[in-house]
C-alpha cells in the first residue's frame, strides 16, 4: 500500500506541482493547505489521504478512476 501513496503522491508532485509552480498556488488552486502541497512534493513519508486526493481530481476535473489509470501508464 506504502507503494501505491508514494506513487499518487510523486505524480501529483512530478506531473502536477512540478518545481516551477509555487506550492501556495497550486494549494488554492486544487482547493487544498499548502503545507499538504508542500508535503505531498517534498515529503517522502506523507501518506495522502483519498479526501485529499478526490479534491485535487475535482479541481481539475479528473475522475479518481481516470487519475489511477494516469499513475499506472
Amino acid at each position: 500500500m506504502s507503494d501505491l501513496n508514494r506513487k499518487i503522491c510523486d505524480y501529483i508532485g512530478k506531473e502536477w506541482i512540478g518545481e516551477i509552480q509555487p506550492k501556495t498556488e497550486f494549494a488554492l488552486n486544487h482547493n487544498i493547505d499548502e503545507k499538504t502541497a508542500r508535503r505531498i512534493y517534498s515529503d517522502k513519508d506523507y501518506t495522502i489521504s483519498l479526501y485529499t486526493l478526490n479534491k485535487i481530481c475535482e479541481a481539475r476535473n479528473v475522475k479518481l478512476s481516470d487519475f489511477f489509470k494516469l499513475i499506472n501508464k
